[in-house]
């Protein structure tokens, strides 16, 4: 699915579909870009263009497994800003709690008194909403989110070429910028992935009475770390932060996103944002090498390298493959 801009960002005009090997593919939607048609990169617009996807999993012991990852991509009318945003749900209603998401995040947002007064208010609407949007998850008995919930990466790129991103969980964003010495795209990671490990993040988990450690497998390989309750090793959630997981919350796991802010500059050339499906078995820097090639007026075969890449690693590691979103974005930028 494939968005490209000529003097401008084009609209979107029905939601992203999920896309899926599978022949009976769940709920497939095109994704209609604006009249004027697509122009072949490099045009007025410093987003050249931009293309995403997200992909179902495979778990041969759940033939109905459900895909919990959403993708917004969104653009703002009234400022010309566009919204890449990546929900990595998970437990058995992630799909409903991430689905929320997609619904009303971008809405809310670009709407916000906080995002009008622009510079860090962008910031401030991408974690406020995150929040009010959960709270009205929370409240609605309808959805069960004890052991239930997603991560977040949101990012909304404005016209005067600065990056602006939340993070809650272990989805991620990186930058890869031009080296001129070696002529290389180099990765620069922007936002940090929450994990119970983290010196900082484990201590609050401790202090909140959770716990956190690795299942020890019988093979000697050891699982991530996860958060489990004090006197129960439930739920084992694999990241500190996330929004929704009422359970997990209870042991510390907390929904405040951390937030960055990037300007971008004639040396930034590409954005991947993915859920951890792409990133479980990929590096920063791997994932911009495998792009490299890449023909920069079609982000889309970027895409479907980084999917089929991802989706190969996870069979041969794990025979089982996660939900993976995968977004990437070119710049053409003239300081």
């Amino acid at each position: 699915i494939f968005l490209q801009s000529g003097g401008g960002i084009k609209k979107v005009r029905r939601r992203l579909s999920v896309v899926s090997d599978n022949a009976l593919i769940e709920g497939l939607d095109s994704l209609a870009v604006g009249d004027d048609g697509a122009a072949s990169g490099g045009g007025g617009g410093f987003i050249s263009c931009y293309s995403g996807q997200s992909k179902k999993g495979y778990a041969p012991y759940n033939p109905r497994k459900k895909n919990q990852d959403r993708l917004i991509m969104a653009e703002d009318e009234a400022t010309g800003a566009l919204m890449m945003s990546v929900f990595d749900g998970h437990g058995e209603a992630g799909h409903l709690v991430s689905e929320q998401f997609k619904q009303k995040y971008a809405a809310a947002v670009f709407s916000s008194s906080e995002y009008a007064k622009g510079g860090e208010g962008v910031n401030e609407a991408l974690s406020k909403y995150l929040l009010t949007i959960e709270d009205g998850i929370l409240k609605d008995g309808s959805i069960d989110t004890e052991f239930s919930g997603t991560t977040a990466v949101t990012t909304i790129i404005t016209m005067d070429k600065t990056l602006y991103c939340a993070n809650c969980g272990d989805s991620r964003i990186i930058l890869g910028e031009l080296d001129d010495a070696t002529g290389k795209i180099v990765a620069r990671e922007v936002s940090i992935d929450n994990k119970p490990d983290d010196p900082k993040e484990k201590a609050r988990i401790i202090k909140a009475g959770g716990r956190v450690f690795a299942v020890e497998y019988d093979d000697g390989v050891d699982g991530p770390a996860r958060v489990w309750l004090k006197h129960m090793d439930i739920p084992g959630l694999a990241m500190s932060r996330s929004l929704c997981d009422t359970v997990a919350h209870s042991a510390g796991v907390i929904s405040i996103a951390e937030n960055y802010t990037e300007k971008l500059t004639s040396k930034t050339k590409t954005l991947v944002i993915g859920s951890d499906g792409l990133w479980e078995f990929i590096s920063n820097q791997e994932c911009l090498d495998l792009i490299a090639n890449c023909p920069k007026n079609d982000p889309s075969v970027a895409v479907e390298i980084l999917a089929k890449e991802s989706n190969k690693r996870w069979m041969r590691e794990e025979q089982v493959v996660d939900d993976t979103t995968i977004a990437v974005a070119y710049f053409n930028i003239t300081d």
